[in-house]
């Protein structure tokens, strides 16, 4: 929110100056994103009068003006259309500075002198349109400095509030929090009840008073929409970041940048009857102020008359009924929504105005009267017209109750670590607009929150508010007291903390992506499952649950490429969601990670290719922290995987990841390169470890044979491993594949697997003849097994 520092001062003036105010704020929680000045540097600029205006003698579009600066008259060449006796407007005299760093000289414009130049909006930087000169109330004095006279050596605050200080969305609401930092008065608005010229008025209906229990209307005739809004209304409507329309509705966007209160008004001659707050109708239309067609669902609330929807509510009216240069009658409304009924409704419709955005976080429910005087009081000083009588549709019994909250002295204590006297708490809740009845032991409170603090519910709300008002530095630092509790992971449970150095170690970065994706995306890399729509998507490239966090890695490896890195390691931890039967999700926290570019960061040994294989090596070091014995490789299929480059790693049987290089398809697809590997698995069986246990070193001496298999090519080299060790029993200690080999020599189709067996017991000396027992079973094993010969 845009708001400006003189506005401000006019309801709250603290004896602080711009830099502490705005660190008040953001201590206060109402963070300031900015301070900008509310116009550009110039000089120079006073306000002057157009004496006279005569034609210029050799130019048709130019005039030869004498305009006054209240002291004197100069002679000015003009060419705005707008330019005419009696008129008063910015005048920059010779010498004067202009944005841009442009100085104003003596000139000679088709050979006539002018001394001078009169201004328009933009080119004093105050508008970015150039629609001629800016002209100014005739009460402006002649021969003040502009800038004194608009008051633009000001600043313009932008606050960037928390979805729950919705009450702080208006001069009113952060002057209020200024007012109570400062402990100044609050100097509000005179709002004083209108007294009706007319009987006119319209009958209102709340057909869905939960979603809108109060609704306040007034018929205004004879209203001029041609009327001028004053120079003063503009220039706080532009410093907020609004533009001006028509006195209608620049009063509306006034009052609700001054109250916080949204307000609409309709052209009475196109309303059709009575007014309805009602659901829309299944595939109602509206066409809205913006000129889109909206297709209305039966959850959507509507403004509507006897005939149609003129507004969706909260969110923006409907063009049909719109105030146009036509309109003599206006209705002027003003509702309480719930803001339930309204939160997400403008985003669906792919719309976002001021008055959802207020709506959605809460609007004071007894500020409507308020709001309504104060708009008509206005209208009716610019624009004229006779008011009736406001209309009021109301459910009591619907409209929030202000919270009521016990408040204990000994919980402030706890919470923020230091008593604070009962006659502090008193004052700064008092000051926050809060009613507080003391309990009789002068140590507790009943607090009863005022109607805009949709904020407070429970203690510790009233607790923060006491913190923050008090001053967050000023709360005391110390440890809290208690015995800090025993870890409850097992030992032979390896931490996903663990998981994650252990591939930091490796040289890889941790990635953190949303769960959310493209769906699109997502089919691309698991088309297989079906994932989880959202209902209601923060943006259409996050409409799906993630089945795979290998989708966020890919669109993370493309962004570094695109970025020119050369080489990515990258990993995340995180939860996939796979729908299952009934409605049910199944979340499965899940590893992911990907490897491209050189296996070694760049040096004088020159650069290869990280393969299949270093990414196997990572996976394996993931194992070595449970128990790498229980896993096992074997080919496997992954639709984001190559088919003849990819693994599935199983743990009794049942497979818990993949890993391998990119699809090729899918690397077109992506745009990544083709020598990408990537691997995900499941967490749940990395953390089984195994309870570590002490064992002494053998003092035994070890014994090894060599044996070459000749099998045929198919054959995995992990199964004749396997194979070997299920034969032999725990005297075998390691089996190692130490060369494979395929050549003629051994025949087509076959390959040679050279292992080496290291056998040793660890209480006696191992004698030849029980090696020899066990090498001639692996031996008359593996050749029944897998039709296997021994290599001469």
């Amino acid at each position: 929110m845009l708001v400006n520092e003189a506005w401000l001062r006019e309801w709250v003036n603290p004896a602080v100056d711009t830099d502490t105010l705005v660190k008040q704020l953001t201590m206060a929680g109402l963070e300031v994103d900015g301070v900008e000045p509310a116009a550009p540097v110039f000089s120079g600029v006073v306000v002057g009068q157009v004496e006279s205006c005569e034609p210029h003698p050799d130019a048709d579009k130019l005039r030869v003006c004498q305009v006054s600066n209240g002291s004197q008259t100069a002679q000015v060449v003009c060419g705005a259309s707008n330019v005419r006796p009696g008129l008063k407007i910015p005048f920059a005299q010779v010498g004067a500075k202009l944005p841009g760093d442009f100085k104003i000289k003596k000139a000679k414009l088709r050979g006539v002198e002018s001394n001078g130049m009169l201004c328009g909006a933009s080119e004093l930087g105050l508008e970015d349109l150039i629609d001629g000169l800016m002209e100014l109330p005739d009460d402006a004095p002649v021969g003040t400095d502009f800038r004194e006279y608009l008051q633009l050596d000001d600043a313009v605050i932008e606050v960037d509030l928390t979805p729950n200080r919705a009450d702080c969305l208006s001069v009113r609401g952060i002057a209020r929090e200024l007012g109570v930092m400062n402990q100044c008065p609050l100097t509000e608005v005179a709002i004083s009840q209108v007294t009706p010229a007319i009987d006119d008025t319209l009958t209102i209906t709340l057909a869905d008073s939960d979603a809108c229990p109060r609704y306040l209307g007034r018929v205004i005739k004879g209203v001029n929409v041609k009327a001028d809004t004053p120079l003063w209304m503009v220039e706080r409507l532009r410093r907020a970041g609004l533009r001006t329309i028509d006195p209608i509705v620049d009063v509306t966007n006034y009052v609700l940048l001054e109250l916080g209160q949204p307000l609409h008004a309709f052209d009475l001659a196109r309303l059709s009857g009575g007014i309805t707050v009602r659901k829309a109708k299944a595939d109602e239309t509206l066409v809205t102020l913006d000129e889109q067609t909206l297709t209305l669902r039966d959850d959507t609330l509507v403004i509507a008359d006897d005939t149609a929807a003129l507004a969706v509510a909260g969110v923006m009216g409907g063009k049909p009924s719109a105030v146009t240069e036509q309109t003599q009658d206006i209705f002027l409304e003003c509702a309480f929504f719930a803001p339930l009924a309204i939160a997400g409704k403008a985003r669906s419709y792919g719309l976002h105005t001021d008055s959802s955005h207020r709506f959605e976080r809460g609007v004071d429910p007894q500020l409507q009267q308020d709001a309504i005087e104060r708009a008509t009081a206005l209208i009716l000083e610019i624009a004229g017209g006779q008011p009736g009588p406001v209309c009021e549709a109301v459910e009591d019994a619907k409209l929030p109750r202000q919270a009521e909250i016990a408040l204990r002295a000994e919980r402030i204590e706890g919470l923020l670590g230091m008593a604070l006297p009962a006659e502090q708490v008193e004052d700064i809740l008092g000051r926050l607009g809060m009613a507080i009845t003391p309990a009789a032991s002068g140590d507790a409170w009943t607090v009863l929150a005022p109607s805009w603090r949709f904020d407070m519910a429970i203690e510790p709300d009233l607790i923060e508010e006491l913190a923050r008002i008090y001053g967050y530095e000023k709360l005391p630092s110390r440890v809290p007291a208690g015995s800090p509790s025993g870890d409850t992971v097992g030992e032979n449970v390896v931490a996903v903390r663990r998981l994650a150095d252990t591939l930091i170690d490796r040289g890889y970065l941790e990635a953190i992506t949303y769960t959310f994706v493209e769906p699109g995306l997502l089919k691309q890399v698991e088309p297989r499952v079906e994932p989880l729509p959202l209902l209601n998507p923060i943006s259409a490239d996050l409409g799906v649950m993630r089945t795979t966090l290998l989708a966020g890695l890919f669109s993370t490896a493309r962004h570094n490429l695109n970025r020119q890195a050369d080489r990515l390691r990258l990993f995340e931890t995180g939860l996939r969601f796979m729908p299952q039967a009934q409605g049910e999700l199944e979340q499965t926290p899940m590893i992911a990670g990907l490897v491209y570019g050189s296996a070694q960061p760049q040096n004088w040994e020159g650069k290869r290719a990280a393969d299949f294989f270093d990414l196997k090596g990572d996976v394996e070091a993931l194992l070595s922290l449970s128990d790498a014995s229980a896993f096992s490789f074997t080919a496997g299929e992954h639709p984001a995987l190559h088919p003849g480059q990819t693994a599935a790693l199983s743990r009794g049987g049942e497979v818990v990841g993949y890993l391998g290089r990119i699809h090729p398809r899918l690397a077109a697809d992506l745009d990544l390169p083709a020598n990408l590997y990537a691997f995900e698995l499941a967490l749940a069986p990395l953390q089984q470890g195994i309870l570590p246990h002490f064992a002494g070193v053998s003092d035994q001496p070890r014994m090894r044979r060599d044996l070459a298999f000749v099998v045929d090519a198919g054959v995995p080299a992990g199964d004749l491993v396997a194979a070997v060790r299920d034969t032999c029993d725990e005297r075998l200690t390691d089996v190692r594949i130490f060369d494979i080999y395929q050549g003629d020599s051994i025949g087509e189709n076959r390959k040679s697997l050279a292992l080496g067996l290291t056998f040793q017991d660890r209480s006696r000396t191992l004698k030849d003849q029980e090696v020899n027992d066990l090498v001639e079973a692996v031996v008359s094993q593996v050749k029944q097994q897998f039709n296997a010969t021994l290599r001469d």
